[in-house]
Parts: structure tokens; C-alpha cells; sequence
């Protein structure tokens, strides 16, 4: 069995760190969705920010209340 070439070794670490890259961008997102969480609290009061009234949203979903 022949050794790896310097280009196929370089390569490799090149997946490597791609993939590694990949993993912390996903942690990053877990990260961000702790540190700002979305919640029907929050969602409902920068609709009331907006001056979006619970009934408008209610029936642009089709709920009837």
C-alpha cells in the first residue's frame, strides 16, 4: 500500500475542517435560539409594536374567535 500524497493528505484535512466548520455554525444556531428565544409572548408583543391586533392575526390564520 502506497503512502498519501502531500495533495491527498492536504485534502483530507480540508474535509475535516469543513465539516467541523459545519458543526459550529449549527451550534452557533443552537446557541442564538437559547440566547433569543422565540415565544408567543414575544411574537405577540412586536405585533402590538406594530399595531397588529390579536383578532387580525386570528384571522389571517382562518381562527375563529
Amino acid at each position: 500500500m502506497a503512502a498519501k500524497t502531500v495533495e491527498e493528505r492536504i485534502q483530507a484535512i480540508d474535509a475535516k475542517i469543513e465539516k467541523k466548520r459545519a458543526e459550529i455554525e449549527a451550534l452557533e444556531a443552537q446557541k442564538q435560539k437559547l440566547l433569543h428565544p422565540v415565544t408567543m409572548r414575544s411574537v405577540m408583543s412586536k405585533l402590538k409594536e406594530q399595531g397588529i391586533t390579536p383578532e387580525e392575526v386570528a384571522k389571517k390564520m382562518g381562527i375563529e374567535i
